[in-house]
């Protein structure tokens, strides 16, 4: 089966920041994106955890991307201008994918 290259994009961002970033990437031309709950983690601040959480405020979610090689820049040029003020992580891999005419 052939498979064609990709790139994943993975940005975890606080939740509160969902719209704005999502906003952007559309913006930038990104058609197709998955946002999942982060459940916790550790990181500068040390270890956390979305339990006992009353409200989105004080979450983290994961947006996920697979697109083309070319449009990787304008992607990250759009995340970045979100996630330079804010906590986030951008995470960009390598990947293949089976439909490229869906990327």
């Amino acid at each position: 089966m052939q498979t064609h290259k990709a790139k994943r994009v993975e940005i975890t961002i606080e939740s509160v920041m969902q719209s704005r970033l999502t906003d952007a990437l559309r913006d930038a031309g990104v058609t197709g994106y998955t946002i999942l709950p982060v459940l916790g983690g550790s990181g500068r601040s040390g270890e956390w955890s979305r339990s006992g959480q009353v409200s989105r405020a004080g979450g983290m979610v994961q947006v996920t991307c697979i697109i083309r090689p070319d449009r990787l820049d304008a992607l990250l040029d759009a995340a970045f201008q979100v996630v330079e003020r804010h906590i986030g992580v951008v995470c960009v891999i390598d990947c293949d994918v089976l439909r490229a005419e869906r990327f």
